[in-house]
């Protein structure tokens, strides 16, 4: 058991790691927060890897926790729905709840990032150390290893969390031991940021929605920002026709803009220059086993389950771990050893169930959002909500707004399908017998 004198070491100062280091210092618990980068409070962001954030009701449930919610939610935009814009036609907005009161919130990674730091540094016994980079753990006894600008650096603590993300290195340090299994599944897949600024000083585009350019085997997506521009993400394949590896020229980018985002292009002046100079980024699945090793070492967030973008959970669902691991912590006594594998046995199924979730979604994104089958069945399902409250609740709205763990999301999501599919079954059934009676009569006659 670890006492509450004893430094907890969270390797990452992102958005899971500086969230932790809220939720130990609240419970006594002396921090040190180890980040390989400079403080983000006092650089630029790096060009194309600004993506905002769909924050949600997991997310706002935690930061509700440590105080935080009001303020970052001063700056957050709510996007109420998704606004399709097809190849030709006009635009058309899908609610994403059945009354049209609920929203997503756009919000900057970076200023949430800095509020969160600003929260951790501000709370007693938290320290944080920038431009760190782990290059060794010892899990036996804890003992870490950093490359600085001034050298090698040694530290160590009773426990240490990984909290740094995808390609997290406390993951690569358990792995080089062999004391997880890992898995990573890329999809073929890459994304580019693009950017649409003000239009004479305000929104180009409606700011209370999400938008999507679906384009079957690709997609364009735009959250809103602050400042009254749009955060573009191009999701393409990497190679082959339509892909990224296909347009290098900038006649090349144009031509295809033009043909299929073509209300795009007098939107974003910077459009090809954007497009050659941001990077491309890389999307996947990561999964390990297990996310702990002797109540010592721990994965939290990214480092232990990244998942793809696609649902807008990533964020949520790593906030959703730091929540559940305190209160694991709560129900083992502050016992390590206990709490960590409580927490992996209780978060492993849900972070599963959102890892196929969000994959399920990059299909319905980029392809069925436009398909007046789907449009339909999102009619029906709300007006299911309205007609049954509380009793028929569609899948997004209880991954969106809602904190229902998200493995119970698909169970109910499928009873509730299977319940339908009967009901709809026997309707059917019950047409065609009252058809074929009325045809019998007709021949009588």
């Amino acid at each position: 058991m670890t006492a509450r004198r004893d430094e907890v070491a969270i390797i990452g100062a992102g958005l899971a790691g500086c969230l932790a280091a809220c939720f130990l210092a609240r419970r006594g618990y002396p921090v040190a927060l180890y980040e390989r980068r400079s403080d983000p409070r006092a650089g630029t962001a790096e060009r194309g890897r600004s993506i905002n954030l769909a924050l949600s009701e997991r997310g706002l449930d935690a930061l509700r926790r440590i105080g935080l919610a009001e303020q970052v939610m001063t700056d957050a935009l709510p996007m109420r729905g998704r606004m399709i814009h097809p190849v030709e036609g006009e635009q058309q907005f899908q609610s994403y709840s059945a009354a049209g009161d609920r929203a997503i919130n756009s919000i900057s990674r970076g200023a949430l990032n800095n509020a969160l730091l600003d929260e951790a540094t501000a709370l007693p016994g938290v320290r944080v150390v920038f431009d760190h980079r782990l290059v060794g753990l010892d899990p036996t006894d804890g003992s870490l290893s950093f490359e600085t600008p001034q050298g090698t650096v040694a530290a160590k603590a009773s426990v240490v969390l990984g909290a740094d993300g995808a390609g997290s290195a406390v993951r690569g340090q358990l792995l080089a031991y062999g004391l997880l299994n890992e898995s990573v599944d890329f999809l073929d897949y890459g994304y580019k940021e693009l950017t649409i600024p003000p239009l004479g000083g305000d929104f180009a585009l409606d700011p209370d929605a999400l938008h999507i350019w679906p384009r079957g085997t690709s997609m364009m997506i735009a959250l809103p920002n602050p400042d009254r521009s749009f955060t573009c993400t191009l999701f393409w394949p990497n190679d082959g026709a339509g892909s990224f590896a296909s347009l290098t020229s900038p006649a090349q980018i144009e031509r295809h803009f033009a043909e299929h985002y073509p209300d795009v292009i007098p939107l974003a002046p910077n459009l090809v220059d954007d497009y050659r100079h941001n990077p491309v980024g890389v999307l996947g699945t990561v999964r390990c086993t297990p996310w702990q090793v002797n109540g010592s070492v721990g994965l939290l967030g990214d480092a232990a389950h990244a998942i793809v973008p696609f649902y807008g959970q990533g964020a949520n669902c790593a906030f959703e771990d730091v929540v559940e691991l305190d209160r694991c912590l709560d129900e083992c006594a502050d016992d390590w050893l206990a709490a960590l594998p409580l927490f992996q046995r209780r978060r492993q199924e849900n972070a599963e169930a959102i890892a196929t979730m969000a994959l399920t979604n990059f299909v319905e994104m980029r392809d069925k959002v436009a398909s007046p089958v789907f449009q339909t069945r999102r009619r029906v399902e709300h007006a299911l909500e309205r007609a049954l409250p509380g009793r028929y609740v569609s899948q997004y709205e209880l991954v969106s707004f809602s904190t229902t763990p998200y493995a119970e999301v698909r169970r109910r999501v499928r009873r509730q399908h299977r319940v339908l599919g009967t009901v709809v079954g026997g309707a059917a059934l019950l047409l065609v017998g009252a058809i074929g009676a009325a045809l019998s009569r007709g021949r009588q006659e």
